[in-house]
Order: structure tokens, then C-alpha cells, then sequence
């Protein structure tokens, strides 16, 4: 039994730093969208976090999440006729990220929901390893 509490604390806590990395994407897609000029040149690029299972290769079994590297979206940017703003082509349309508020805000929702949830796992596996505790002595 105390293998599986603590694999489950494992996999509890793995989920909760995969949420916390999406959030910090997210957050950070929030704050750049308006950046219409960034050092690698052009607009702002939605990034979103790279997740799978961790899986046990002698068993198969999932044993947590894996964080891979961020992907960032290719998609084209939101043009936007703004002759005056000073990064305006020569029709005067700008360049803005690829980053939609609405599907920002709904990944937060889900990232933060995912997150509670592994937090609730955790204190279920530790509420039932103290129990067991209790019932030891």
C-alpha cells in the first residue's frame, strides 16, 4: 500500500508542476498580447506548454506528466489597420500576436481547475496514509 500512496503523491505532484508551467505560458501570452515587436523580429508568438505521460517503460504505467519544450504557435498574426501606430506596414496594417484572450482565459480556467484537483489527490493519499497510521498503532 505505501508504494501506491506514494506513487500517487509522485503523480499528484508532477500534475501540479505541469499546471503551474501552463499557467506561467498562459500568463505569459497575456501580458504580450500587444507586443507588436519582440528581438527575434515581428509580433509576439502564443506559446503553450508541451505535456504527456510519463510512462514506466518496464510496466507501462503512467507515473506522472512529462514537461517538454514550449510550442510555439505559427499561426499567422491578427492584422490590424492602425496607420499611425509605428509599427505599421506600408498599408497600414499592424501586426499583432496570435494570442486570443477568450482561449487564454478558458486554458487558465482548466489549468487551474487540473491544478485544484491534483492538490485534492494529494490530500486524499495523505489523509489515507494517516489513517493507516492510526490504525498501526
Amino acid at each position: 500500500m505505501a508504494g501506491n500512496v506514494f506513487s500517487s503523491f509522485s503523480i499528484s505532484s508532477s500534475g501540479l508542476t505541469a499546471q503551474r508551467k501552463r499557467l506561467e505560458y498562459i500568463a505569459g501570452n497575456i501580458a504580450n498580447v500587444g507586443t507588436t515587436r519582440t528581438q527575434e523580429g515581428g509580433p509576439y508568438k502564443r506559446v503553450a506548454a508541451s505535456l504527456s505521460a510519463r510512462v514506466n517503460p518496464d510496466t507501462g504505467t503512467v507515473e506522472g506528466v512529462e514537461i517538454g519544450e514550449p510550442l510555439v504557435d505559427s499561426s499567422a498574426p491578427r492584422m490590424v489597420f492602425d496607420p499611425g501606430h509605428p509599427d505599421a506596414d506600408t498599408e497600414g496594417f499592424v501586426a499583432y500576436p496570435n494570442v486570443d484572450i477568450v482561449r487564454e482565459m478558458v486554458d487558465m480556467v482548466q489549468a487551474v481547475r487540473a491544478y485544484e484537483a491534483n492538490v485534492e489527490a494529494l490530500n486524499s493519499a495523505k489523509s489515507m496514509m494517516l489513517r493507516a497510521l492510526d490504525i498501526a498503532k
